[in-house]
Order: C-alpha cells, then structure tokens, then sequence
C-alpha cells in the first residue's frame, strides 16, 4: 500500500509529518532571528598565548544567549533543493540564528543533519552537540554535521548558530533534514514552532516553586519561602515579602535567613546567624529591611518566642554514652539501631532582659515544648518512653508547667495514642491531637471487631479544670492533620485529609459545626492566621498546577493569589484533562478515584492503561508533583488511573480500620475490581494492556495483586514488602508501624496474617512480568524484600528485573538517579504494554 506524507498548520508552521519513517523529514518552513553583527578584536598581537591566529572559528564560538522563540520573527521557505536562503551581510560579519523544535511519537533513535557553505553551531536543548569550522565556496559544495537524537524527542529545541560574512563567496543557506533510524519503522517526527511541549520527569524535579507562606500579626505582610532546582540538580532558595497594602513583593533576596519567622505580636520578623561565640539573634523589618540584634551568644539551637517576645525557649541535646568494649555495641533497646535514640533533649528558656538562660527540665526523659499561654505563666510539655508491652509501644506523659513558680502539673501520665496538645486561648481547655483509641478509646467510631486504624487521627478538647475529654472529630470522616485555636474569632482550625484532597474547616466549639474553607486548591500544604487579625495565607496544590500561595481574608473568605512563580515553566508544559470516576465495589463501598488522559487525547484511540495506588493507609492525593507523577505517565500515551480502596484515611474511621490486620484483603479485591470496571466503563482503554504500580506498601500491593491475577501485563514494585514477617523484623519502624497495621498480630500467634497475606509465599502464582526497584540504602523497607521475590521467581522460571539504586534511601532524591529510575520505569511499561522494548534495551542491554 503506498504510504504518504501529511500536512498539518500549527501556530503559523507547516509541519510535514513523514509516514515513511526511512525518508528524511525537511522542514517547509523555519523561523530566524535579526542578524547579530559581530567584530573582530584588537588585534594587539598577531597570535595569543596558545600560538594561534585569530579566526572566524573564533567568531563562531562568541557566546550568545538565544533569544526566546517568540523573537524569531523572520519566516524562510525552502528552495527546489531543499535550501533556506538568505542574504550575506553588506560589509563585516554577523551571526544568523535559526530555531525550531522536533518532537517523536515514540522512544526512538534519529539523525538530524545540516547542511550549509557556512561555518555553524549546532544546538540541542541548549547544549552544543557539533560544529562545522569550514567554509565552502558554493551550495553543491556545502559541507554538513549531523547529531544524533535518541530517546524520546519532547518537543526539544533545535538552535543553528551561523556565521555569515560579506566576504564569503557563497551565500548564506542551509538545509535541515532528519531521518529516523532504519530500525524505526514507526517512528514519527515533526517540527514546529511552538515552544510547548508534553511534561516530562525533569518538569517534576526541576523549576521554581513556593514552598510555604506565613503571615504577620497584623495580617499586613506574608513571609513566601521559594526553592528553585536547576538543571543538573542544583537548587537555591529565595525569600519574598509580600505587602497586603502596597499589593506588591516589597523584598526578595536569594538564599535563606535561618529559622527566618514573625514575631509573635509586632509586624516584625526574626531570624538567627551563627558566628565563633554561638548564635544571634535578629529582628528585620519587613519594611526598611533594618536588623537589629536582640541577644546573643545562644547556643546554635531552634528557637520558640515567646508570645511577649520578651523571651526565647528551646531544647539542647544530650547523648547516652556507654563504652563499647572492642567495637561491640550493645543495644539498648529496639530502635537502638535509629539515629538520634540514645539523644535526650532537654528544654530551656533565654531572658532578654537580663540575659539569663534558664534550665526548665532535667532528668533522662526528652521534653518536648508543645504550647505556651498568651500571658508566659504557662508551658505544656510533653515525654514519652518505650513500652514494649502493649501496643502502640510507647506511652506519653503531659505536664502544665507554671513558670513563676516552676510547679508541675501532670495532665495525663503514660497515656497511650495522645500525641500533642495546645492551649485554647483562655487557657483552660487544651485542644489535642490523638488517634482514635486516646482517652479510653472515647473517640472511636467502628464496627464491632475492628480494630482502629491509628494513623487515623482525630481531634479532642479536654476541659483543664475537670480533666473531662471531648471527642471533637469523632463523626467526623476528615482526618486531623493540624488544628489552630485562633483567638481572634474563637474558631479552631483544621487541616484534613479528605479523601484525595486536603482541605480547610474551621470548627465553632460553642454551636459545634463544622464549615469547609472554599479555598482555591486540592490540596492545602500550609495554613497560617494572623495573630491579631482576620487575615490568613496559605500554599496548595492541584492536580494539574504547581504550589501557588495566597492571603485570605477570613470574614470574607476571598483569596488573592500573591505566588505562583511555576506557572511560567508551567504555561509551556502541554498536560492532559484529570476526570474522576468512581465505582461501587461487590462489598457495597463507592470506591472514589480519578484518571488522567494523554495530551490531544483521541476518544476514537485505544490506549493503554495504568494503575497506580497506595493501597495502604493514606490516599494518592491530587498533587501535581509526587514520586510517580501521573501526568508525566500520561503525557507518554497512557491512560492512568489512580483509585482509594478500604483502608485509605479520610472516609472514616470505619473506612481506615478495614487496614488493620487485612495486607490486602479486600483492597486488592477492589483494585481489581476497580480496574475491570475501569476498562469495561471506557471503550479508549485496551484492556490487553495494563500495567501497575505501586511503593513501599503499594509496591507490596504489586507483588501482591499478582499473586491474585492475571489481568495486568506489566508491574513495577518500588521498596515492596513481599515477606510481611522479614519486613516487621528487620525495617526500622516494622514493628511501630505493624502496631497499627498488623495490631496485635505477630509471627507467633497469627502465623497465617504474615505468611498467606506474604506475596513471597505465593510467588508461584505470578505470571505477570514484574520490574523491582530498591535503594540500597533503604531503612524504612530493607532491600532484602526484593531481593527475597526476585530469587524466588528467577529459580521459578518467571519474568522479573530487578534494579538496586546505589546508596538511595526509601526514596530516590539524587538527581541523575532519580531520572534514570524514572527512565527505567518508563521503559519497562512501554516494552510490556507497547510491545516496544528499545528504551529498555538501550538501558540495559543484554551481555
């Protein structure tokens, strides 16, 4: 059948689309940018001090930063011979600039050659890749350089740096051509113009993003703290004031102050610098930008000021020392292995005034500083020790400290599932964040014979002068991830996590209702009030936006944008359409989840699928950037589908207990379930092509699904648990964290919890292709976990990979391992579920 080639007019360029990959693709149309005249140097000398003239090589090589594509203005067509011609300079020399962007439909392998009588600079997303020194005395006689474009072509940049001159005897000219590798039959280029293109894993990594927003007392100005990541890995940081009244950033300055914050009451910041004698401490007008020094010679510690700001309190470190006789080293317990468990922390409190620091505890318990009372007479503290008898296998103690008189008194003693505790603005009730079994198990809200899920946390109020508790969030399905008592309207705050999103309510303790904020993101990173006004600012995040940060007005609930610094790098990125979809499972459950499709997503096509999930006890929240970036797999022609099964926090408690003591049970049912529905609801998904993913306890969710189906064609497990006995053993928090997840459940007395529910146990039931992933260095989930599946399904004949990322932890945070990781995944789906297996195989190439 003849095949032919089709035209396309996007932003004003023509783009030619080969269907015969093996001809060479030209370009119709290119765009230049204004000749850049250049002159030659004094010439004080006839060589320098290498021996060498100096040359139009030498012009060539002036460095010049390339213009947006926007500014390349001028359109050229080619001649008969394929040629863009254009006109030499009058007299002198000049520098033609020519930009274009190339993208492939697929991972691939190209050459891209050009062609001109002219010496040139070939660039490809701003890296030099060849250069060509000669010039030739006519158009049948031009030379060429060629470079070749592997991997996948994201819409990269093509910039030729050509040096035209009145002497030449040819004019200047050039001619573009790009082939695809013999072996890419498939492979489809194209050019354009537009400088927009599909995310790709280094938009994840890389660019400028606002971390958090804090606010002054009196609501006037936001602290905005900024981090950028270059390309290559490098990151700096920025601080950004910005004016309520003026509407505008009033400072901006790189790098970071330490412990940069507000005072607690006057419209001024503090921050500390550290020199030879120890510490100082600053204040800085947001304004006038002046600093002045408020103590000093502080030992190098965190700092909390007081609510006066008469005074700071903070803790000091000190370790147990044993000696350990010939480099043995005894365990002192448990989590002996842990950084940081023989350190004790004690707390202490500095006077401006006069200068004094005062020791406020002593013993051997760490001390941990939770709230201070508006007035200083007032300090909640809180220890807490192992005890290996029961579960949690830990207990806390709270203690009100008078610091007039230093009289202690003690809240509560060895309670179990309490966790922290603030004063309410009186003072006389304390309001506490616990999970469900606190207190007695006052807060819980299950069936009977669950077990609740304790990462699950909840909200109490306990009244200080009867000790009486009040389950504040006990129907309430949101969990707890921070509460404010604001004292200027009474309301207590909170930050949940409400199914996949995190929201805001605020909570009125006289009428006892709840009212969702209507703030402007999917997910609220941090919330902070003015101390003595209606004004809040907070930083969120969206399925399809990077972290942008507003001011609120709390009478009004208005917000106003005052940060968004990625939208930039964002405008260029081409991102496909997020829909939700949600299905009732066969245990009667609506099962709530969303899909994200390709970039120009074709209804009439068929894709492939895949299904990313947690699986254990938090949701896949609605970010834009996360460790697997659904966007990114999207963006590659997947369609991917993300769901939250029983276990997931934030639909209730009764919801988050189906966790405890399952390891699967029931979840991966409604994975499966999940997915079939999936497929059967959308006739663009082929259902021949699934694959799954998952980490930590979703990569032993993989492991696990495919021990219970055949229906996904591909699986990747990243820090998986296959062995949930070896895992509770030997992980730092296996034992801490199967307090929760596997409560009251041990090897000894519920042997077939850690052996059926163990995918290592049922490794001869996979027959799912499955790539492993783990960090060498992992503590969390230890390497032994893969390294525990792969054996067993090598010595059983099935197909898995498994890949050890050198000296990463849980995750993977190097830059240039982060991308391959990434790369690796990518290419082991598209070798599964594209039945193309170059990427993989220009990876990891067989010996």
């Amino acid at each position: 059948m003849k095949r032919y080639s089709f035209f396309y007019i996007i932003g004003g360029l023509l783009l030619v689309i080969s269907a015969k990959a093996q001809q060479p693709l030209m370009p119709d149309k290119i765009y230049s940018f204004d000749p850049i005249p250049v002159q030659r140097p004094v010439m004080l000398d006839s060589t320098n001090l290498d021996k060498s003239t100096f040359s139009d090589e030498k012009l060539l090589a002036y460095p010049v930063s390339f213009p947006a594509q926007e500014r390349f203005t001028t359109e050229l067509t080619p001649d008969t011979a394929g040629f863009f011609n254009l006109t030499k300079p009058q007299q002198g020399e000049a520098l033609q600039l020519f930009s274009f962007f190339v993208t492939g439909d697929r991972y691939g392998k190209g050459k891209l050659t050009i062609t001109s009588p002219n010496p040139l600079e070939l660039w490809i997303d701003n890296v030099k890749r060849a250069t060509k020194t000669q010039v030739n005395d006519s158009l049948h006689q031009s030379g060429s350089v060629d470079t070749n474009l592997n991997g996948p072509a994201n819409n990269v940049r093509i910039v030729i740096k050509m040096l035209t001159s009145a002497e030449y005897k040819a004019d200047p000219a050039v001619k573009i051509e790009l082939k695809p590798d013999e072996k890419d039959s498939l492979l489809v280029y194209t050019f354009n113009n537009i400088d927009n293109r599909r995310i790709n894993i280094k938009d994840i990594l890389e660019g400028k993003r606002v971390n958090s927003s804090s606010v002054s007392p009196s609501g006037r100005f936001v602290l905005l703290s900024l981090r950028e990541t270059l390309s290559g890995g490098n990151s700096r940081s920025y601080t950004e004031i910005y004016d309520a009244k003026q509407k505008r950033m009033i400072l901006s300055e790189p790098g970071g102050r330490a412990q940069l914050n507000w005072m607690p009451k006057s419209d001024m910041l503090y921050y500390v610098a550290d020199d030879n004698s120890g510490r100082t401490l600053y204040t800085l007008d947001p304004l006038t930008a002046e600093t002045k020094i408020i103590a000093e010679g502080l030992p190098k510690e965190n700092f909390h000021m007081a609510p006066d700001e008469q005074s700071v309190f903070f803790s000091t470190k000190e370790s147990i020392t044993i000696s350990n006789p010939g480099g043995l080293k005894r365990l002192l317990g448990i989590d002996d292995r842990l950084p940081g468990y023989r350190d004790r922390y004690f707390l202490y409190r500095h006077f401006f005034n006069t200068g004094l620091t005062q020791q406020l505890t002593f013993g051997r318990q760490t001390a941990s500083l939770n709230d201070v009372t508006g007035d200083v007479k007032r300090l909640l503290f809180s220890t807490s020790e192992e005890y290996l008898l029961e579960r949690p296998f830990r207990r806390s103690s709270l203690y009100m400290l008078d610091l007039e008189t230093m009289e202690v008194d003690t809240i509560w003693k060895n309670e179990t599932y309490a966790y922290s505790a603030q004063f309410s603005p009186d003072g006389k009730q304390l309001l506490i964040h616990g999970a469900p079994e606190a207190f007695g198990g006052i807060g819980l809200n299950i069936k009977e014979g669950q077990v609740a899920n304790s990462y699950d946390t909840q909200s109490f109020i306990m009244n200080l002068a009867t000790r009486q508790v009040e389950p504040v969030t006990k129907n309430f399905d949101p969990t707890i991830s921070a509460q404010e008592w604001n004292a200027q309207d009474g309301y207590i705050y909170y930050r949940v996590e409400e199914g996949d999103r995190a929201n805001m309510y605020r909570y009125d303790p006289r009428r006892k209702k709840f009212d969702k904020l209507p703030l402007k993101e999917d997910v609220i990173r941090s919330f902070n009030i003015a101390e003595n006004a209606a004004w809040a600012t907070y930083t969120g995040v969206s399925t399809s936006n990077s972290n942008r940060s507003y001011l609120l007005n709390l009478k009004t609930m208005e917000s106003t944008l005052i940060s968004d610094p990625y939208a930039e790098r964002l405008n260029k990125l081409e991102l496909g359409e997020v829909k939700d979809w949600q299905f009732t499972s066969s245990f009667g459950d609506v099962i709530e989840g969303r899909y994200y499709l390709p970039p120009n997503f074709d209804p009439k096509k068929k894709y492939p699928l895949i299904v990313y999930y947690y699986g254990g006890t938090s949701p896949t929240s609605r970010t834009f950037e996360s460790t697997y970036p659904l966007h990114v797999y999207a963006a590659q022609d997947y369609v991917v589908y993300t769901l939250q099964p029983s276990g997931t926090t934030g639909y209730g408690q009764e919801f988050s207990a189906r966790h405890v003591n399952a390891w699967g049970d029931q979840t991966a049912e409604e994975i499966i379930e999940g997915t079939k529905a999936f497929v059967a609801s959308h006739p663009f998904v082929d259902g021949t092509k699934i694959g799954n993913i998952g980490a930590s306890y979703g990569g032993f969710m993989t492991q696990y699904l495919i021990t219970r189906t055949d229906l996904f064609s591909a699986s990747v497990s990243h820090a998986g648990i296959s062995n949930i006995t070896s895992y509770w053993g030997e992980g730092y928090w296996g034992y801490s964290y199967s307090a929760g997840a596997s409560a009251g459940s041990y090897p000894w007395n519920n042997p077939d919890l850690y052996v059926k529910q163990s995918p290592l146990f049922s490794a001869d039931k996979v027959n799912t292709p499955l790539l492993l992933l783990h960090g060498t260095a992992d503590t969390n989930v230890p390497i032994g976990e893969s390294i525990q599946m792969y054996n067993a399904l090598k010595l059983l004949g099935k197909e898995a990979e498994f890949i050890q990322v050198e000296g990463e932890n849980h995750a993977i945070y190097d830059y240039d391992k982060r991308i391959a990781w990434n790369n690796a995944i990518y290419a082991w789906f598209a070798k599964w579920l594209k039945e193309d297996s170059r990427w993989w195989d220009s990876m990891f190439p067989d010996n």
